[in-house]
């Protein structure tokens, strides 16, 4: 009768040399006593350091890849709600304000004279202004220009009957900035 030798299991292929799997090592835990030496407590035995890991390679003739770029993050619009919006105009609280008083003023004209015409005025003296009878006179609150009108009488007393009023945007484009009026 043929003996029969016991066969080696297949092996797995080998690793190249440079790659991270032929680096790394079993190493029992410090912890446990039963695995040191005869003769050698847990505390005198001495491991092998453990290699550090190998990172990845990079290969210098590799194609750059883009994981993501600042254009692919488009925030969401609920993010940044509009702040500029109809309806929370109209919630404006203008029982806050409404009891502030103001300055109106309503300006009939102007003129331009030397010291000297100012000095000769005197009682009954007539100062001719730039506009002409029937023109629209300009409105101020606290000197902001915000309308236009036409002079009336109301009861023996003079009113103004208003005929044009500045948008919005007309009246912040005539904002003094830096001293000078837009």
């Amino acid at each position: 009768m043929a003996s029969k030798k016991p066969q080696d299991p297949p092996r797995a292929p080998s690793p190249p040399p440079d790659s991270p799997e032929t680096l790394t090592t079993k190493t029992p835990p410090a912890d446990s006593p039963g695995d040191a030496p005869a003769g050698q407590s847990a505390a005198h035995s001495q491991q092998a350091p453990t290699p550090p890991q190998v990172p990845e390679q990079i290969h210098p003739d590799a194609e750059p890849t883009i994981v993501a770029s600042a254009a692919d993050r488009v925030p969401d619009k609920d993010i940044f709600p509009d702040l500029d919006t109809r309806e929370e105009r109209a919630t404006f609280d203008i029982d806050a304000v409404e009891s502030i008083p103001v300055d109106m003023t309503v300006e009939l004209g102007r003129c331009r004279m030397s010291i000297r015409e100012l000095l000769q005025l005197g009682q009954g003296s007539v100062v001719e202004l730039d506009n002409v009878a029937g023109t629209p006179m300009d409105v101020y609150v606290n000197g902001l220009l915000i309308a236009q009108g036409e002079v009336v009488v109301v009861n023996e007393s003079y009113g103004i009957r208003l005929t044009d009023i500045m948008t919005a945007a007309d009246r912040l484009a005539r904002l003094p900035l830096n001293g000078r009026h837009a």
